[in-house]
């Protein structure tokens, strides 16, 4: 599909099956899905601007690469995108982080909004979304029009797992914002969950049904 980035690292692919086991641990389930995060974060980041900037070495000066520009923003989608921020942030400490606060109504599946806030100056920065799931697309449509709407221009999502249906709609409603995932799997179901999927990530992140 066009616009979207499987990422295929046998690492990626591994942590990605373990945790798709329903026997999985909370713990090991919340720790895997950081790690995952972390290692999309390279792929998602590959061509991110460069400079070069004068240090000195313990043995002599030289010409060192840089990331040019303002700092990122991480906008993870309230709850489950939390995960998955807080990954990245291991790798890029120093990026901003937006909180957008999105949930599906379990019988329209439509997304409703109930908290938004971040950075000044979206406009300059590279934002990436993040939440383990694109199922329907909506919450992913909601959010990035929210920060479309706060200055955002340069926005990429970021998921462990999605379905076909869920990367068309988000391609459709939002065809400049570019799609990595670690799997696209089969289809939905008529709950509208991915299958086979991994289950509710929210759930299994934090204990909770």
């Amino acid at each position: 599909m066009q616009g979207l980035t499987i990422v295929t690292h046998p690492l990626v692919q591994h942590k990605l099956s373990l945790i798709r086991d329903k026997e999985r641990s909370t713990n090991g389930f919340r720790r895997m899905v950081r790690e995952i995060a972390m290692l999309l974060a390279y792929e998602v980041t590959r061509d991110l601007p460069m400079t070069t900037k004068r240090i000195e070495t313990p043995l002599e000066a030289m010409d060192a690469p840089m990331i040019d520009g303002k700092k990122l923003v991480l906008a993870p989608i309230l709850r489950a995108g939390i995960a998955l921020a807080e990954g990245m942030l291991e790798l890029i400490p120093a990026a901003r982080v937006a909180h957008v606060g999105i949930y599906r109504d379990h019988d329209t599946l439509e997304a409703i909004e109930y908290f938004f806030k971040s950075p000044q100056d979206m406009a300059d920065r590279q934002v990436i979304v993040t939440d383990p799931m694109l199922a329907t697309g909506n919450s992913a449509i909601a959010a990035i029009e929210r920060l479309k709407a706060r200055g955002a221009k340069d926005i990429r999502f970021v998921c462990l797992l999605a379905a076909p249906e869920g990367v068309e709609a988000l391609r459709k409603a939002h065809p400049d914002v570019p799609i990595w995932t670690a799997a696209l799997d089969r289809q939905l179901n008529e709950k509208g969950y991915i299958c086979p999927g991994l289950g509710d990530a929210g759930d299994r992140i934090y204990g909770t049904r």
